[in-house]
C-alpha cells in the first residue's frame, strides 16, 4: 500500500488496528531499562506528562503519538523531517475543522513550538485532517509512520528492527503471527512467550547480536510485554 504525499485520511487503517500494531511494536521491543529513561526512543506506551498514548521516536528525525479518546475516537499527531508543513507560508492551521474534543487530546505546547506538524483525528469510523494547500508536497505521514499502515509493512519493519533477513528461517512467520494476534485482540501470555522464544532462537542460530549473546526474556519481561499489548 502506497502512502500519499501529503498523506490522505484513507491512507490510515482503522484506529483500533493502528493502535494494535503500534502496541505490538512496543511489546516486541520492550526493554526494562528503557522504561526508566526520561528521554526515550523507539516505541512505548505512556509519556513523561502522564498521558496514556502510544509513542514512536526514531531518535533522529521522526516523533509521533497516538492517543485514544472516548467513543472509539483517536488522535494521531507528530512530526517528521520530511514534512513541509512547518516551512509553509502562510502557516497551516492543523486544527481547522477539528471537533472540540480533538483539542483536549493534543499537547498544545508542542503545537505552538512547531514540534507537531501533522494531526489526524478518528471519529465515526474514519480519519480526518485539516485541509491542506494544493501545493503542499509532504506532511511527513509516509516517512513517519508509513510502516504501520499495512500488515506487510509492519512485518518488514519488525524484521528489520531485529535484523532478520530473508535467510532467517521462521522470522517473517513469527512476526506476522504476532501482529495478527495483536490486531485480532487474541494475544495471550503463551503467544508472547512463543514469539519471544522464536526471536531468541533466530538471534542465536544466526548470531545476529554477536559478540554480545542474545538474552532469554525473563518472566517479568514476558509479563510486561503481555500487559502492554493486551491493553490495545
Amino acid at each position: 500500500m502506497k502512502i500519499n504525499r501529503p498523506g490522505q485520511p484513507e491512507d490510515l487503517p482503522d484506529a483500533g488496528v493502528l493502535w494494535a500494531r503500534w502496541a505490538a511494536f512496543a511489546a516486541a521491543t520492550w526493554n526494562a531499562e528503557e522504561e526508566k529513561e526520561r528521554f526515550r526512543s523507539g516505541y512505548w506506551l505512556g509519556g513523561t506528562h502522564g498521558d496514556s498514548g502510544l509513542h514512536y521516536d526514531d531518535g533522529a528525525c521522526s516523533r509521533w503519538t497516538l492517543v485514544r479518546a472516548d467513543g472509539d475516537r483517536a488522535v494521531l499527531s507528530g512530526q517528521d523531517d520530511s514534512s513541509k508543513v512547518g516551512r509553509y507560508e502562510p502557516p497551516i492551521d492543523l486544527l481547522a475543522g477539528a471537533p472540540g474534543w480533538v483539542h483536549g487530546e493534543l499537547r498544545h505546547d508542542l503545537l505552538e513550538q512547531g514540534r507537531i506538524e501533522c494531526v489526524y483525528w478518528f471519529e465515526d469510523g474514519s480519519w480526518q485532517r485539516a485541509p491542506y494547500p494544493d501545493d503542499l508536497h509532504d506532511d511527513g505521514l509516509d516517512c513517519g509512520i508509513g510502516h504501520l499502515t499495512s500488515r506487510d509493512h509492519a512485518v518488514d519493519e519488525i524484521c528489520a528492527l531485529f535484523e532478520f533477513d530473508g535467510d532467517c528461517e521462521g522470522a517473517v512467520e513469527a512476526c506476522e503471527q504476532f501482529l495478527e494476534h495483536a490486531e485480532r485482540g487474541t494475544v495471550t501470555a503463551e503467544v508472547v512467550r512463543s514469539f519471544a522464544d522464536e526471536v531468541f532462537r533466530i538471534q542465536t542460530e544466526y548470531e545476529l547480536l554477536w559478540p554480545a549473546a542474545p538474552i532469554v526474556r525473563s518472566e517479568s519481561d514476558l509479563a510486561a510485554m503481555t500487559a502492554l499489548v493486551r491493553r490495545s
